[in-house]
């Protein structure tokens, strides 16, 4: 196990930062849409901390995952979108981007509900590892792990974040 120590509670505050920033740059202001399971919970802390009225968005993977056989349903939760993409500034947020093929699946699924005019990615943790040309808008942390580590975030009952670093037989 690899003795990498990063404070989940500290990088959400640079996030939060980051994206008083972003909101305070655009012209219209974008909708938060969260990728199941962490982002959405990035998103919907983000909304509360930010003081945005509107629901946020979640996007799930599942259907559109090039694992899918492998992975099946399971491996996340509903896309759930209360208001029209099309036309709509859009931040997706997620917890740690690794090989880019979650954030192609969401950008596929979230193409099935409409063409939003910008989409843009922040993410709290950037592992590298990337097999498809992806890459965040707003990383807060880079970290270099070996392929047969996960890195995920985790969530305590008061709602407070951690991470959980795990090491895996076999490479993600």
């Amino acid at each position: 196990m690899s003795s990498l120590v990063l404070d989940a509670e500290a990088l959400y505050a640079d996030l939060l930062r980051g994206m008083r920033q972003q909101l305070a740059a655009c012209p219209q202001p974008p909708r938060l849409v969260g990728v199941a399971s962490g982002g959405a919970w990035l998103a919907e802390r983000l909304r509360k901390d930010l003081g945005l009225s509107e629901d946020i968005g979640i996007l799930s993977s599942s259907m559109h995952r090039d694992d899918f056989a492998q992975r099946g349903l399971a491996s996340s939760g509903q896309t759930v979108l209360p208001f029209d993409v099309n036309g709509m500034h859009l931040i997706v947020v997620d917890d740690v981007l690794y090989t880019g093929r979650t954030i192609r699946a969401v950008l596929n699924e979230l193409f099935d509900y409409g063409r939003p005019a910008s989409v843009r990615l922040m993410v709290l943790v950037d592992r590298g590892g990337r097999e498809l040309p992806v890459q965040a808008d707003l990383a807060v942390a880079r970290v270099t792990l070996p392929a047969t580590q996960t890195l995920e975030l985790a969530r305590t009952d008061d709602g407070r974040f951690r991470f959980r670093l795990q090491d895996n037989p076999t490479p993600a």
